[in-house]
């Protein structure tokens, strides 16, 4: 069931359908994407969770391009954030490699961490408002160096769980 014989509809309407939530919400490209991969169109885990942070950059670039007209990016974030996450990504990502090439290994890994990162995305979900709550109470807005600090060890956290599953950087983060 293809188009134009190399686009193929199902994979046309799953895009379309996760670019919409994520478009109206900035949550649930690697929550819906990933598991539609790996559960209706039955890729190994490492390759749904590579094809889905492919997928994710390219709508997020076009999304960060919108919000940047907007401005409405607070880049200062983005920079604490990714001091920690790239770090962090090319760390997990060295671990994996280290692993090796079973693919058994690497998709049973991948498998657990993507549901746990389920789990917590919907906990985050769910629990925002307390979470909220807990920080205000914290006082992080008012200390920048914990804040700032805070913020990289969020990052580093999300870096590490977005290269294992693709799941948690829009709804944790």
């Amino acid at each position: 069931m293809s188009t134009f014989g190399f686009i193929a509809i199902p994979y046309v309407v799953s895009g379309f359908a996760v670019g919409f939530v994520v478009g109206m919400t900035g949550v649930g490209g690697g929550s819906l994407m990933t598991p539609l991969l790996v559960l209706l169109f039955g890729f190994h885990p490492a390759t749904a969770v590579g094809t889905d942070l492919l997928y994710a950059s390219i709508t997020k670039a076009c999304g960060t391009g919108i919000h940047q007209i907007s401005q409405t990016v607070a880049w200062r974030v983005v920079g604490l954030l990714s001091s920690g996450s790239v770090p962090a990504s090319l760390v997990t990502l060295l671990i994996i490699r280290h692993l090796g090439s079973d693919a058994k290994v690497t998709g049973t890994l991948i498998s657990h961490v993507l549901g746990y990162a389920l789990f917590l995305t919907v906990l985050a979900l769910v629990f925002r408002r307390y979470v909220l709550l807990w920080a205000h109470r914290l006082s992080f807005y008012r200390r920048p160096l914990a804040q700032a600090s805070a913020t990289v060890a969020l990052g580093a956290a999300l870096g590490a769980l977005v290269s294992l599953s693709s799941v948690g950087a829009g709804a944790i983060g």
